[in-house]
């Protein structure tokens, strides 16, 4: 993207509620567990838009399968890409010639790209704006915080108590900026074996109520490894994953519309 936009088209657009996912390092699936927030506001019959602030390593389009999709600048401002179950996206990945292209920004222009993401797209009404934050507490994060009014965060994590320590970092970070956080969802906590039908967990024994404990945050879902959701992301239909795991729909998202109704 090679020239700034400098439209301001915000006071179009009417957000009701604005959702941050974050964690405290990459690989810990948080992309994908922003999908599946998503995806359970749209079930639930929310309007729904996702805003891919990873902007250099951006995963939302293929989650979604709309990575070749072109997102346009109109008069009204930048257009989003739309979901086969009309979730809007916005992502960077969508304004390039090439997905495969690197983007080699330095941190300023990230997070203003990020901020144009938020103002100069037609978003119109939405009952929610879910937010992929990049991994980490880096500049991107701190722009979204401070400049997005942003209602809550969902923090994600893994069972390793590495993990659990950069997580505190990511929870610190939220509470110092005043950013109420919605609960924590725990990705690959266990695998479920077909054969068995027992719950190994690959990662050993999961650290994450001791952060709940201290921080007196709900857990929103312990999320299993599971083949099934790792082949429709990769196929981009991960929207059709509610449909398939009866266990995810019922208690990720009786947890997750109760939480966020908090906020």
């Amino acid at each position: 993207m090679e020239q700034v936009i400098n439209f301001d088209f915000k006071n179009k657009n009417k957000i009701k509620k604005i959702v941050a996912v974050m964690s405290g390092k990459g690989g810990v699936g948080k992309s994908t567990v922003t999908g599946l927030v998503a995806t359970t506001l749209r079930n639930a019959g929310h309007s729904v838009g996702i805003l891919d602030a990873d902007i250099t390593g951006p995963s939302i389009p293929k989650l979604f399968g709309v990575n070749k999709k072109k997102v346009f600048q109109t008069e009204e401002g930048l257009t989003t890409a739309e979901t086969v179950t009309g979730i809007k996206v916005m992502s960077l990945n969508l304004l390039l010639e090439n997905e495969d292209e690197p983007v080699i920004w330095r941190g300023p222009m990230l997070g203003s790209t990020v901020q144009q993401f938020h103002d100069d797209v037609v978003w119109g009404e939405l009952d929610y704006l879910v937010i992929d934050l990049p991994p980490g507490t880096s500049d991107v994060t701190l722009t979204v915080l401070q400049q997005i009014k942003v209602d809550g965060i969902i923090v994600v994590s893994t069972p390793q108590d590495l993990v659990q320590l950069i997580v505190n970092k990511s929870i610190i970070m939220a509470n110092r900026l005043e950013t109420p956080i919605i609960g924590l969802v725990e990705n690959m906590s266990y695998f479920m074996c077909d054969k068995c039908e027992e719950k190994h967990f690959l990662f050993g024994e999961s650290h994450v109520k001791k952060v709940l404990d201290e921080y007196q945050l709900p857990l929103i879902a312990e999320l299993p490894i599971d083949k099934t959701l790792v082949s429709l992301a990769d196929e981009g239909r991960i929207e059709l994953y509610p449909s398939t795991n009866l266990t995810f729909r019922d208690e990720f998202g009786k947890n997750l519309l109760s939480e966020i109704e908090k906020i």
